[in-house]
């Protein structure tokens, strides 16, 4: 017998050395990628140097946004094709002027995707004639019924972005509602999360709407195939809420399609979220916003001047407000920019609803400031969170926020899901984001910035529904918890940075 031992020395420090190379590799991609906050280069270099293996492969799974050059390509082409068509855009009309602490919201709103604040527009937040704060799932239902209304009145086009889908009661009446639109020639375009909405994809109803005639897009259905592993997090997600109806109404908020009962996660049922009925030039925005995502992925044409066309006439309100949407494409930190200049716009009053808190430091400092600065500053958060990390990691914040001056409420009647802000009674920003790392930094994102009294005031009302039924926390019970559950809070939040 020869002995063949010599040959695995070799190999052994070939494959050692490999290994070293690639640990050092990634943990120095990790340590200079660019628009990366300290925290989160610390975080991420020390997950891959205590645990080699492990934190490579999930770096190179969860490290970094990228949606591919081939994607962000379109994106970009699309982009520039229908920015162009909007230049050639007529009769915008005037806007009122804003207050001084309002101004630089929208111009800040507007350098993001470089719209710009349009008056004369009417936004209603959808709300049952019965409206009860003990019995919220009444306003989720009637804002349902009245987009189903709408559809079933459309003569021209519907457009629907939702990142989650589901066929249920409310989920199949719009589905329904659809089909038939487009039975009856309307052109019905629908654009769902391929996560998200997987079940609905791969149920009857998703055929329903193909044999209608109903075009159809799963988002991102390909970002966790293997040409995608490298350098890209695989949870990448398309988190938009939007719907525009014959060029001449939209919908924008948190709210999804499905039940408020959303039997996909019932013990934390039921969902409570916000929609906004918007007419008026602003719908030519989130057509916009529409339209970016349908391009590039179908490749359809012809539809570049579509939203450049849409009436400035259909309403005759007196609403200034400005849509925007983030993501993987757009500048870095500008979801958190937007908070962070909301929070510090308020002079009197502040109130936040948000079901995943995990802010980074601006929003945290900012939140912190605005007690000390005399603004009555309150956030609602859900009792019961369907994730277990978020909600761990949102408690290690209570203190620093209470010692503060924030007040904390604690919603018991479902998981409050609305993502809303509120400030002096004057300025609202509602829509799809969350407080949290996968809104601030990874998946697209819409939302609307509305300077109105009335419209506010609505918005503020629904809160402060939300206010009367929740829990406050104080600072005393927070101090009573056990070292334990503080252990955990804290060690969760350290790595909130990774997830």
């Amino acid at each position: 017998m020869f002995d063949i031992g010599w040959l695995h020395a070799p190999l052994q420090i070939g494959t050692t050395a490999v290994v070293f190379i690639a640990h050092v590799a990634v943990a120095a991609r990790a340590l200079t990628r660019p628009n990366r906050a300290p925290a989160s280069r610390a975080a991420w270099v020390a997950v891959i140097m205590l645990a080699p293996l492990v934190g490579m492969v999930a770096y190179l799974l969860l490290g970094e946004t990228n949606i591919g050059r081939s994607r962000f390509r379109r994106l970009q082409q699309a982009r520039r094709q229908l920015e162009h068509h909007d230049e050639n855009a007529q009769d915008r009309p005037p806007v009122t002027p804003l207050p001084e602490n309002l101004a630089p919201l929208f111009e800040l709103a507007g350098s993001i995707n470089g719209f710009r604040a349009t008056g004369n527009n009417t936004i209603t937040l959808l709300t049952a004639t019965d409206s009860d704060p003990r019995q919220p799932t009444r306003d989720c239902r009637a804002a349902l019924d009245t987009l189903v209304a709408d559809i079933e009145q459309a003569r021209e086009s519907v457009h629907i972005a939702f990142y989650i889908w589901l066929d249920d009661g409310a989920g199949g009446r719009v589905a329904d509602a659809v089909a038939a639109a487009a039975q009856r020639g309307v052109a019905c375009r629908v654009m769902v999360d391929a996560l998200g909405s997987r079940a609905f994809i791969d149920g009857p109803r998703w055929q329903q709407l193909a044999q209608a005639g109903v075009k159809q897009l799963k988002t991102l259905d390909d970002i966790n195939r293997l040409q995608h592993m490298s350098f890209s997090r695989m949870d990448l997600r398309d988190h938009r809420k939007l719907v525009v109806i014959d060029n001449r109404i939209a919908y924008c908020g948190s709210q999804n399609c499905a039940d408020p009962e959303f039997r996909v996660k019932p013990s934390y049922a039921p969902w409570i979220d916000l929609l906004m009925r918007c007419q008026g030039p602003l719908v030519r925005q989130v057509q916009y916003m529409f339209l970016s995502g349908w391009i590039p992925e179908t490749g359809e044409t012809g539809l570049e001047g579509y939203a450049a066309v849409a009436s400035l006439q259909q309403a005759a309100g007196e609403v200034t407000a400005v849509a925007f949407e983030t993501g993987p494409i757009t500048r870095h930190n500008a979801m958190a920019d937007m908070f962070v200049a909301c929070i510090y716009a308020a002079r009197r009053e502040l109130v936040i609803s948000t079901p995943y808190f995990v802010p980074d430091e601006s929003i945290l400092r900012a939140l912190c400031a605005a007690p000390r600065r005399g603004v009555d500053t309150h956030v609602i958060f859900p009792a019961h969170n369907d994730s277990w990390l978020v909600g761990q990691t949102s408690r290690s914040a209570y203190a620093d926020l209470l010692q503060c001056g924030v007040h904390i409420h604690e919603y018991p009647l479902g998981l409050l899901h609305a993502k809303s802000l509120t400030l002096d009674g004057q300025a609202a920003l509602v829509g799809s984001a969350n407080m949290d790392r996968r809104s601030l930094e990874l998946n697209f994102e819409n939302n609307l910035l509305i300077a109105d009294a009335q419209v506010t005031a609505a918005v503020r009302q629904r809160q402060q529904g939300y206010m009367e039924v929740s829990l406050p926390v104080t600072l005393e019970q927070v101090r009573a918890w056990p070292f334990s559950a503080r252990l955990v809070q804290n060690a969760v939040a350290m790595m909130s940075p990774v997830l």
